[in-house]
Order: C-alpha cells, then structure tokens, then sequence
C-alpha cells in the first residue's frame, strides 16, 4: 500500500509540472522585454486622458488596433455603441465673496449639471452629508450645500466616498439645494474626477469638487458663525448621445475556438491627469499578455478575446455594451479576467462569489505563486468592467491588488506616466497572460454558466444585491432588463 501511494503522488507531481509547463512558458515570455513601456508612453504621455466622444479618446482607439496587430494578434476590429450624452467641463469658478473673499480651487465632477453664473449665494455646511445632517443644517433651498469627508487612505475609504454620494445627492435633490461641494479627500489641493452618473446620463444637480484645504476653510469660518457667501459658474458642455468604441483582438483557439475566454482592462479615462493608472497601464498589459502567448508558441484549445472597453468610466458602459451584443454566445465564454487597479502588487483574484470554482481556479493560479498573486477570494464587486459578465453568470476573475501609489492618485490629476512601477506592471503581464492561458487551455472549463436563480443567491450571499440597491440597479435586475433572464 505504500509503495503504490507513493507511486500515486509521483504519477501526480508529474502530472502537476507537465500542467505547469505552458504556465511557465507563457510567463516566460511575458517577462522578456517588450514594447509595453512604450506603448504605454504613448498612450499617456502622447494622447493623454481620453474621454469617449473627445479626439483623443479616437486616437487611443486607433492606436489600440494598431498595437495589438503589432503584438501578433489573429484578428483585430473595433465594436462601437452609444452613450446617451456627451460631457465636458467649461471653466468652473467659485469666489468666496462675503464676508470674506477669496478664490476657491475646484472642478467639476463629470456628468454633472451645468449652472450659469451665479452672484451671493449662501454657503451652507451639511457636515457628512447624512440625514441628520441636513436636518441640522435646516433650510438648504437655493444654497450650495458643502459636504465635509475624512481623508482617504484604505479601499474601504474610496468605497465610501462612492457609497454615501447617492444618498447625498437625494437629500440635497429633495431639499433644492443649487448645488454640491464636495470636499476632495485627497490632501495638498490634489483634485480629481468622479462621476455620480450610473448610465451616461447627465446627473440633475450641478456638483463640484472643492480641494481639501478650501473646503477646510470654509468649514472652519461657518463654525465660527460666519454666513458665508460665493459667486458660482459651473459652464459645462452638455451635448447629446455619441458614438464609443471597443477594441477586440483575438487568438483563436485550436480545438474549441467558439469557446472564448476574455482578458479586459477599459482605455478610457478622466482627462485631469493622463490616465496612467487608471487604465492605461492595465491596457497596455492587455496588449503584451497577446504578445507574450502568441511569442510562447503556444496554441490555446479555447480562443482568447482580448477587450479594451471604453466608457468605463461612465458606467461601465463598454463591457456592457459587449455583453448585451454577445449574449448569444455567453454560454461559450469560459470566463473572464479583469486588471483595473494600477499597478500595486497583485495578491490573488476576486472570484465574484463563486466558491464552486475555487478549486479548478486554485489549480490554474499555482504558477503564480512566484508573484505571490494565489489568494482566491470569493466575495462580489462592483465598479470594473467584469460587473456585467458577473451578471450573465460567466466565472470572472478581477485581480485583488495592494494600494500601493493608486489611491492618491485616483482619477487624479497627478495620474500620469511617472507613477507607474514598470517592474510591477510586467509581473501583472505574466499573471494576466497565464490564468488567461490557464482558462483557455483546459480539458474542462473553470465551472459552468450560472442561471438567473443561481446567480441571484450568489448576489444575496455576498451581499451584492445591497450594493445594487444603494445605487439603484436592483430594480433592473429584477425586471429581467439587466444580467441574465433565465
């Protein structure tokens, strides 16, 4: 019995290395030099922040196809769709004008309302923003209701920033307020850009973003009792519905090429900054995980899609454009892997509550253990573009990745080329290029499609379907008008 025990784990070891080879051989190739610190100079530094409907927005789709046909792709095309508004900021100012005076730093947050100029209009402090909060505060009519926040340093922190902001801006609606200054959480007059829109739609309030240190000033003077007044103008452009643009290169599979796993990051970004970060780094990875297999030799059974989204930012609207235009062919994708947090180590994968396929998945993320990039966890999100593949109950993978420099500069205008760990970023290349390969090359796929049923209890078990709530998706989910019917 021993002796054909030990026969037993040496007949799997050899099976374990064998499994391994490919694994090892693609990340072989994706940590040898490569066009990546280039492409993605030029993307950043050269185009810069690209917003849908904007000249450089076209120019990053244009050089999207062009890179990937250089990395070896089998294919390359674009797939367009529509967002229902166009935005852009005009010159945002605010003065503080009475009783004291002086120029606040601000912009405004995207999607936004516009607002002609306005002269003497209150100030009025709201606190956090909560419920007792504005009961406090009293009448808000015709104000600009400022809204404190505490420095961000943690996820949970940015989280939060997202969380509270419906509930703010509801209150604020229902009180007619004229509009919302948020305080920035980010210290040293560091601004950036959120959108509070869910689709593209233009949000009904007007609503800026007010550097710390101004914000801070004004809170200090209406606690110490003083009415504070301010000329406003938020002149944004507000145009209608405009073309987007996804970009969709291919590796066709040798013995399933209908079965298709995708490998996704979203090129859009905000324009303050230059979009490094977020996403351009994790686009560029996109590109050289193609490169990377295709240079390995190596042929996957499965195809491999590999999706620059657009219009990320406003919704997730390119991912969900793809599914609503591949629904047809959801039973064939195999999964989905999502890098979209800058360039922080990465720790493992967030399994979107699929704890039926922790252990294939363990199997596929064993190479990875070099990267230290092995821990699976099972809990849902929201906010990247893998959302609307969860919602068809196709596995996704979205690397789970340390803080490192993102968070401060999040959609900040100090996201730029410079802050990007090149070294890092090629580790994440040979991550996303092996659990991509991993996906499509195995005798079985990871796990099945999951029902409507089954994906709603996954929704209640991870607590997914509070999350849609607060943001008000749940609603549409029920109704069969988003996610998958049966």
């Amino acid at each position: 019995m021993r002796t054909a025990k030990i026969c037993r784990l040496l007949i799997m070891a050899a099976s374990t290395t064998f499994a391994q080879q490919p694994a090892d051989k693609v990340i072989a190739e994706a940590l040898k030099p490569s066009a990546l610190e280039t492409n993605l100079r030029r993307l950043t530094d050269e185009i810069g922040g690209r917003v849908p409907g904007t000249p450089a927005m076209q120019r990053a789709v244009a050089w999207g196809v062009e890179a990937f046909k250089a990395a070896g792709a089998d294919s390359v095309h674009t797939e367009n769709f529509t967002i229902q508004a166009s935005w852009a900021e005009g010159a945002t100012k605010m003065t503080v004008v009475a009783p004291e005076s002086f120029a606040v730093r601000l912009v405004s947050l995207s999607w936004a309302a516009a607002l002609a100029p306005q002269q003497h209009v209150r100030i009025t402090s709201v606190g956090h923003g909560a419920a007792e909060d504005f009961a406090k505060a009293g009448t808000v009519s015709g104000a600009i209701v400022l809204v404190s926040t505490n420095e961000m340093h943690t996820w949970e922190d940015l989280f939060a920033e997202y969380l509270n902001a419906p509930g703010i801006i509801d209150r604020a609606v229902k009180a007619k307020a004229l509009a919302i200054a948020f305080q920035s959480t980010r210290p040293h007059d560091l601004l950036y850009r959120h959108t509070e829109s869910q689709a593209g739609e233009i949000n009904g309030l007007p609503m800026v973003q007010v550097a710390r240190e101004d914000a801070g000033r004004m809170m200090r003077l209406l606690d110490a009792g003083q009415k504070l007044y301010a000329d406003l103008a938020v002149p944004n452009h507000v145009g209608g519905s405009i073309q987007a643009t996804n970009v969709v290169a291919e590796l066709r599979g040798s013995e399933k090429p209908e079965e298709f796993v995708v490998l996704g990051a979203h090129l859009d970004s905000w324009e303050l900054g230059t979009g490094a970060l977020d996403n351009g780094c994790n686009a560029a990875l996109v590109i050289d995980a193609l490169r990377a297999i295709k240079a390995s030799g190596l042929q996957p059974r499965r195809s491999i899609r590999f999706i620059l989204f657009s219009g990320e930012e406003e919704g997730l609207l390119g991912s969900h454009a793809y599914v609503e235009a591949h629904r047809g062919e959801l039973d064939k994708a195999a999964g989905a892997v999502i890098f979209d947090s800058g360039t922080g180590a990465t720790t493992g994968f967030s399994l979107g509550g699929r704890k039926d396929v922790v252990d294939a998945a363990t199997a596929l993320v064993a190479p990875l253990q070099q990267f230290g990039a092995t821990t699976l966890t099972t809990d849902a999100e929201w906010g990247t573009d893998h959302f609307d593949f969860m919602l068809e109950g196709v596995p996704t993978f979205v690397a789970n990745q340390q803080e490192a420099n993102y968070l401060i500069n999040y959609h900040a205008m100090s996201d730029t080329f410079d802050k990007v760990d090149l070294e890092q970023l090629k580790k994440h290349v040979a991550e996303a290029a092996a659990l991509s390969f991993g996906l499509a090359n195995g005798m079985d796929r990871v796990g099945p499609r999951l029902t409507h049923a089954q994906i709603e209890q996954t929704m209640h078990d991870t607590h997914m379907d509070e999350l849609m709530k607060t943001f008000g998706m749940w609603e549409e989910w029920e109704r069969g008008k988003s996610g998958r019917a049966e």
